[in-house]
């Protein structure tokens, strides 16, 4: 884990079905960067939360 890191809920949809990925990074931007890195950009990312 990371200095200054967040629990963001990232929403995807992945062959048509809707899922939400808990993810640990600094930003909603390296949230994003790391579903893509693990989808292979292969989803479609919906919206990006700070978990609170």
């Amino acid at each position: 884990m990371q200095c200054g890191a967040k629990c963001f809920v990232v929403e995807v949809e992945h062959n048509g079905e809707k899922k939400r990925i808990p993810v640990t990074a600094r930003s909603a931007v390296n949230a994003r960067k790391t579903v893509r890195l693990k989808y292979e950009e292969a989803v479609k990312i919906i919206s990006v939360r700070e978990e609170k």
